[in-house]
């Protein structure tokens, strides 16, 4: 063994000194540094995100209960090294001296919130400032929207209940007030100590009792194992960053699943170039393998040596690209320090274990094959220059290298669905590629004859080189694929997110609207340059009946704990809506929109278009009767349609929309919006004054939440897409390379027959050009059924054709491969015959 290693030893200096070794060191050199400054940034930025997300939350996690939650499960958190708080919350009433208003009373203790901040104003609606500060006991801070209801000021003093309580603070955010704008009631925050002494949590009441929980992700994991079995799903939740529903969660959702999916493509490229140099490695080799059999060497000696030259390469390409990685993310880190929040304090050791993992696996599974050829050389081959190896068959070469691509992918993604597209798509391409490497042989045969020009030349080539030439053709393919997706993707991506807050969004919301106010409200809003939107009718009806069978309502605390048969409604009252006109951003899936067209129902049933996910979720189907309750009124509808809702834009939708003819004797009340400058907030107060029963919601802070984290993935984006571009432009670079030494001997046959230098050119150009053509094709195809797959099963986002690619891949195909290809062959074209003769020695 010592004289194999030896040997070994001294063969991988002595070529790694003359250069042998650089393209497979490069490919080892790329994978793993690609993979890991792509995963370590990724790892990173997900965490800084999570940590936005978290402080939506006020917390890493949130236990909710509907009882007192025992206080043995708080203790029990400290003992796993968490830190916790806790909040008490119900619907009340609060009195001013004159006014009265349902409030969301939100009771905390001292350590609230754990994560985010909490932010109060100097006057309602005015200047906003954080503060690390709470309401003293006795003391009380109100939204900003209660000023105006109960006409009181700061220093008064607010009555919920039996308590009376004095106001000390204007509110203005809090980290876990939600998204929801419909359906809150502004926010009075006090302290825990103060909410016995006003008996709003008696029989009857609905009150929610919250948890928080800040820790490391294992304590928290291994806390929540122990608390799993003694939950009861009737009444206890949990609720992790992950969980997140709102618009923030599902953008930092979108963006993990985007990382996740670039780093897979930077896998596969990775894969792609370790097999081209691989591949090129055992070619240059076949002779000295000869030579050494030839001088007795045996099958078991020459295999341990060539093994040991790849664990070498292997070893020092994994250590390079280790070192290259932490550079690269680490320099792009501090460029984008003042426009990406990445966190620094936490080390993440998985990106690094990938990388690795990733380095040796393609090392060897990839190289397996080449080095398998190489070892089947004949001694033969030493007289006889034409002899290749015993193995022809690429059949072991392609289960050996899918099974590698999918166990990395698989690994590293630890996501079946996302790796099996990707794998299914990749698999589709080749199967493709090898039908038109087919078609491109006959082509050529036909194209290739006759007078030889340099595009007969290019055919002839072509055909000739069939099998390498496939080879190169689906690696050209499958990077050229895998870019397109990092870039569509991104594109669609990132366009979805400005399209839900484009400019001009309303940020501020009027609810409460009375008919005789309409006209007076807009006409005062327009005298003042401020542009209301449409006005939508509101009525509070509770959803009771389908077809005639009632449905839970949970209306009181005791019918939560009570056991329950049937069906379960909303569990609340709904804010129902009519109109004949379909909403922006409403799509309808199922039936026929009651405005486009007339539905014959019975006598007194109206049509009714309920949201899709809340159909799915009661049950509901066409066809339905479904019974309101309003007021003392009772309303038969028929589910004439469904819709899609799309509820990250930040406008009214509502489940449920009922045709008009069926609200004509109510009285509605109405919904608008509008924008306003955030230099024009000081107005709100005049805008407002002459309408002391309007209420007003303020999402201004909201919105800009929102846009600072759709503008943070969106660079960070930018930067994974220009990784994955130049991991895919180096795997192009590699292919290119791979094909040099037989290139030398075509090069030199051709200058001794007396081929001019220009036909040469020419031929070589326009060759790597159709292949570019052929490459850049298939891979606009396979990307439309990858991304079709990817935007319909793991994004969640509406598929669209992208036709521009089918001309534009094609054409960057034919430029990129052009120009690589010419510029690789450029100093073999550059030689004169004598010094390419020399150069085959």
């Amino acid at each position: 063994m010592s004289t194999v290693f030896s040997l070994a030893w001294r063969l991988f200096r002595h070529e790694a000194r003359r250069g042998e070794l650089t393209i497979i060191l490069l490919a080892i050199v790329l994978s793993v540094g690609a993979v890991l400054s792509l995963s370590l940034f990724s790892e990173r930025l997900q965490g800084a995100l999570q940590e936005r997300s978290a402080s939506f939350l006020a917390a890493d996690s949130q236990f909710r209960s509907r009882n007192p939650v025992d206080e043995s499960w708080i203790n029990e958190a400290q003992n796993y090294n968490l830190q916790t708080a806790t909040r008490v919350s119900t619907r009340s009433m609060a009195f001013g001296e004159e006014q009265m208003s349902l409030v969301d009373l939100r009771a905390v203790d001292a350590s609230y919130p754990l994560k985010g901040e909490i932010t109060i104003a100097d006057a309602p609606f005015g200047n906003e400032s954080v503060t690390e500060a709470l309401p003293q006991p006795g003391e009380a801070w109100l939204d900003s929207r209660l000023f105006q209801t109960l006409n009181v000021e700061v220093g008064d003093s607010v009555y919920i209940g039996d308590a009376t309580l004095t106001i000390s603070g204007v509110l203005s955010e809090i980290p876990d007030a939600g998204f929801s704008i419909f359906n809150t009631d502004p926010i009075v925050l006090m302290r825990m100590e103060d909410l016995a002494s006003t008996n709003v949590t008696g029989p009857g009441s609905r009150v929610n009792y919250v948890s928080y929980f800040t820790g490391n992700e294992s304590d928290l994991a291994a806390y929540y194992d122990w608390l799993r079995p003694k939950m009861d799903d009737e009444i206890h939740s949990w609720r992790a960053i992950s969980d997140d529903d709102s618009p923030v969660g599902r953008s930092v959702a979108s963006a993990e699943r985007y990382f996740l999916l670039a780093s897979l493509l930077a896998i596969i490229l990775a894969a792609v170039s370790i097999a081209v140099a691989a591949q090129r490695y055992s070619q240059r080799h076949f002779d000295p393998v000869a030579i050494m059999k030839t001088l007795g060497a045996s099958g078991p000696m020459i295999r341990k040596i060539y093994v040991l030259q790849i664990l070498f390469i292997a070893v020092l390409g994994i250590v390079l690209g280790i070192i290259m990685g932490l550079i690269i993310q680490q320099v792009v880190v501090w460029a984008l320090a003042d426009q990406v929040d990445v966190t620094l304090s936490v080390w993440h050791w998985r990106p690094v274990i990938i990388a690795v993992f990733t380095g040796a696996i393609c090392a060897l599974l990839f190289s397996l094959y080449p080095l398998l050829r190489l070892f089947s050389v004949p001694p033969l081959r030493v007289l006889r220059r034409d002899i290749d190896s015993n193995m022809s068959s690429r059949t072991l070469q392609f289960g050996a290298a899918g099974s590698a691509i999918f166990l990395l992918m698989w690994a590293y993604s630890q996501d079946l669905k996302i790796s099996a597209i990707l794998f299914a798509s990749g698999i589709a391409l080749v199967a493709g590629l090898l039908v038109m490497t087919y078609g491109l042989i006959l082509l050529g045969r036909k194209l290739g004859s006759g007078s030889m020009g340099a595009w007969q030349l290019a055919w002839a080539r072509i055909r000739r080189r069939a099998m390498d030439n496939s080879v190169q053709l689906i690696s050209f393919s499958v990077t050229i694929m895998l870019l397109l997706v990092v870039l569509v993707m991104r594109n669609d991506m990132v366009a979805q997110w400005r399209a839900q807050l484009p400019e001009g969004t309303p940020n501020y919301f009027l609810i409460n609207i009375t008919q005789a106010q309409k006209d007076a409200l807009s006409s005062h809003f327009e005298d003042n340059n401020v542009e209301v939107d449409e006005f939508y009718p509101v009525v509070r009806g509770r959803f009771v009946a389908v077809n005639e069978e009632r449905v839970n309502t949970e209306v009181t605390k005791e019918d939560e704990d009570a056991p329950r048969e049937g069906r379960d409604g909303l569990g609340r009252e709904a804010n129902l809506t009519w109109s004949n006109t379909l909403q922006n951003e409403n799509r309808i899936v199922a039936g026929q929109w009651h405005g486009d067209t007339t539905v014959s129902l019975p006598e007194g049933v109206f049509p009714v278009s309920v949201e899709s996910e809340v159909a799915d979720r009661l049950e509901i189907e066409l066809g339905d009767i479904l019974t309101f309750n309003i007021g003392s009124e009772v309303v038969n509808t028929q589910v004439t349609s469904l819709r899609e809702v799309n509820w990250q834009t930040m406008q009214p939708n509502f489940f449920f929309v009922i045709d008009p003819a069926a609200m004509q004797a109510f009285m509605p009340t109405y919904i608008t919006s509008f924008y306003l400058d955030t230099e024009r907030k000081s107005e709100l107060t005049m805008l407002l004054q002459p309408f002391s029963s309007v209420t007003l919601f303020d999402v201004d802070a909201r919105i800009n939440q929102l846009r600072d984290i759709v503008d943070q993935v969106s660079l960070a984006v930018e930067f994974i897409l220009i990784l994955v571009l130049a991991a895919g432009s180096l795997v192009l670079i590699a292919q290119v390379q791979a094909s040099m030494d037989e290139r030398q001997e075509e090069l030199a046959i051709l200058r001794t027959l007396g081929a001019k230098g220009s036909l040469i050119r020419m031929s070589v150009v326009l060759e790597f050009l159709i292949i570019g053509v052929v490459a850049g094709f298939m891979a606009a195809l396979a990307n439309e059924f990858s991304l079709f797959m990817l935007q319909t099963q793991v994004f969640q986002m509406e598929a669209s054709l992208h036709v521009e690619y089918w001309i534009i891949a094609p054409v960057v195909g034919a430029a990129v491969v052009g120009l690589l290809g010419a510029i690789g062959c450029w100093r073999l074209l550059s030689l004169n015959t004598t010094a390419l003769l020399r150069k085959m020695v």
